[in-house]
């Protein structure tokens, strides 16, 4: 049996550059590299068209010259604010049963939308810092909310990424001027209470908990020492990798029951140990950072290729290879 024929599928607009670890780890696993296409295309209004072929779903971009059908489908670092314009693309993935964690539009929203990540970890009992929702609130309104969590607070905007949109608040200045900011954008943004995650030596702390298939595969610390801006390697944070035995087991029991909770088979779990475990957010589509190649993108990948051995009743075929081993250090 040939190798398997693998779409990666990606925003080329993307500044986290996940695609080319993913494309990577495509060719270690299957010794091939896969079909990159522009999501754009398979977006509302895009040229990109899913055609039946047999049992199976063809891909056709007449502009790009692309005509193929895949075995595997990756879908992966589409922006948050471009994700819903997906979904009738991720419908037809799911009723072709193609191979994918791609699907799931439910979930992609539930991760996606932070005010609807709230309310569901209300609902299952995810530990999180006290938090609410605004929309373009009064002064008196935003107040309340200031004075009710404490006065040392996180705002962020409902769909958001990279923590260019986030701030520490600690004065009504701060706060008057986050909401001007929201209402300029006309979206809708939480106020969270701080989580006082901050480490003997003074910097503010977080970790980032990888989850594939209901296990921890990997993690790592953030370190921030701007105490007023986010944990985001992005915002300068030094990542610090954890092995998953490493992990502190109440962070592991957190990331596994968030990443549950919003119905997510892949995420990239926030949290802080501080106040007894808190979760921030679940990211649906965790950006890489060198080294994470073997401990995150190859697992990844591998689960894709074996979720195509169960499609084709255990036989996975003479194409594919086991990744190298990670290097040491």
């Amino acid at each position: 049996m040939s190798r398997p024929r693998v779409a990666l599928i990606a925003d080329p607009t993307s500044p986290e550059r996940c695609s080319e670890y993913l494309a990577d780890a495509i060719g270690l696993l299957t010794g091939a590299p896969p079909v990159r296409v522009d999501s754009r295309h398979f977006a509302t209004g895009g040229t990109g068209r899913g055609i039946r072929d047999g049992h199976r779903l063809r891909l056709h971009v007449p502009s790009e010259g692309i005509d193929f059908t895949p075995d595997i489908v990756v879908l992966y670092e589409i922006p948050p604010h471009r994700r819903h314009e997906l979904a009738a693309f991720q419908a037809l993935l799911e009723r072709h049963d193609v191979v994918t964690l791609g699907t799931g539009t439910a979930a992609w929203r539930t991760a996606t939308e932070k005010n609807l990540t709230v309310e569901r970890f209300r609902r299952d009992g995810v530990a999180h810092m006290e938090t609410l929702v605004l929309s373009r609130p009064a002064p008196d309104e935003a107040r309340n909310a200031f004075d009710k969590l404490g006065r040392d607070t996180w705002a962020r905007p409902v769909v958001g990424t990279g923590g260019n949109d986030t701030f520490h608040i600690t004065t009504e200045e701060q706060l008057l001027d986050a909401a001007a900011f929201y209402a300029a954008r006309d979206t809708d943004w939480l106020l969270s209470r701080d989580a006082g995650n901050l480490t003997p030596d003074g910097q503010r702390h977080q970790f980032r908990v990888f989850v594939l298939d209901g296990q921890v595969v990997h993690a790592r610390e953030h370190l921030q020492p701007a105490l007023d801006t986010p944990c985001n390697t992005s915002q300068g944070a030094t990542p610090v990798p954890i092995a998953p035995a490493d992990l502190h087991p109440r962070l592991t029991e957190l990331a596994l029951a968030a990443t549950a909770s919003v119905g997510l088979p892949f995420a990239g779990v926030d949290l802080a140990v501080e106040n007894g475990g808190v979760v921030f957010e679940v990211n649906v589509q965790p950006a890489f950072v060198p080294g994470e190649l073997e401990t995150v993108a190859v697992p990844y990948i591998r689960a894709h290729l074996d979720a195509l051995t169960r499609a084709r009743g255990g036989h996975r075929g003479g194409g594919t290879r086991p990744a190298r081993p990670a290097a040491a250090g």
